[in-house]
């Protein structure tokens, strides 16, 4: 299964949570579950998107 959308999105999308939308609104207008959204939310919360970023290019984590 595709992933729909990257991290750095995600992020992006918490964002506009933190700004006052509903879970309901983000939920139909990304067209995702509000409990998706809320997931999210549990995983990725206060992340910036730079942190994100470098973490996907394996800067903060070297394998």
């Amino acid at each position: 299964m595709r992933k729909r959308f990257t991290e750095q999105q995600i992020v992006g999308i918490l964002h506009e949570l933190d700004a006052g939308a509903t879970t309901k609104e983000l939920g139909r207008r990304h067209g995702v579950h509000p409990n998706t959204i809320g997931a999210w939310k549990a995983k990725y919360h206060g992340m910036e998107v730079t942190v994100v970023f470098v973490r996907a290019q394996g800067l903060l984590y070297p394998r």
